[in-house]
């Protein structure tokens, strides 16, 4: 029980402070901590990075830092993908889904060391751009159950020059409606679950994501993306040599 709240708290702070990879933590959290399937973990982390992302919206609401229309876009558009990935991952073997996950961790990792961003006017997503990065981030959710932000919010920064705080808000309002979705769509494996352990996690990540999010515009976010950058890494080889050579 312990262990569970100081991940769901870890979880949390993850998902205030940064506005993404919560379910990057969560998974491998439940695969090597809680002795959960690559399909239980999954499924699992949606619901708890969905109810922690939401919480951590909420005060991003009330400042103005979400673009609504973007988010509900890329919701919408991706929805298919969402759930065909889904669909296809219940087809997909444990070591597939673990090898695909570490991948997406690296690629992760990357677009968090991206450099320091010039403030620019903002910009519209066009049509081509928002419907292929939607479809993307759909897959990503249905298929490992991670929610898109680490996609999302470097594209808004990047080439659509949103501001972080107000990219972070959008990512945490996509990751919240994509994760709720996918966890609908996972719903034949949800009775294979021991929910006491999600449920904590859950409970912890929801109070911390929503202080975190309150306080993430008084810390320095370059050095948090750094720092999370390199966990992303480590994480990543770290499943992959567990996948593969059972160390």
């Amino acid at each position: 029980m312990i262990l569970a709240l100081l991940c769901g708290a870890f979880i949390g702070a993850v998902l205030g402070f940064v506005g993404a990879g919560g379910a990057m933590i969560s998974v491998p959290i439940l695969l090597y901590l809680f002795d959960f399937t690559a399909a239980q973990a999954t499924t699992a982390a949606l619901a708890i990075v969905f109810i922690a992302a939401f919480a951590g919206v909420v005060p991003k609401m009330k400042s103005g830092d979400v673009l609504y229309r973007e988010a509900l876009s890329i919701w919408a558009i991706g929805f298919v993908s969402n759930i065909g990935g889904a669909t296809l991952a219940k087809h997909l073997s444990d070591a597939t889904i673990v090898t695909g996950f570490a991948v997406v961790l690296i690629a992760a990792g990357a677009s968090m060391l991206r450099g320091p961003v010039k403030a620019r006017p903002e910009k519209r997503m066009q049509p081509i751009a928002l419907v292929a990065i939607s479809l993307t981030i759909g897959a990503m959710t249905g298929v490992f159950g991670i929610g898109g932000g680490f996609l999302a919010i470097p594209v808004l920064v990047l080439f659509y020059h949103t501001p972080h705080k107000k990219a972070a808000g959008t990512s945490l309002l996509i990751i919240s409606l994509n994760c709720l979705t996918s966890f609908v769509a996972h719903h034949s494996g949800w009775h294979t679950i021991s929910w006491r352990t999600p449920i904590t996690i859950g409970i912890a990540a929801v109070v911390v994501s929503a202080i975190a999010s309150h306080k993430s515009s008084k810390v320095n976010a370059r050095q948090l993306q750094k720092a999370f950058a390199y966990l992303l890494f480590t994480l990543s080889a770290f499943t992959l040599i567990r996948t593969w050579f059972g160390i």
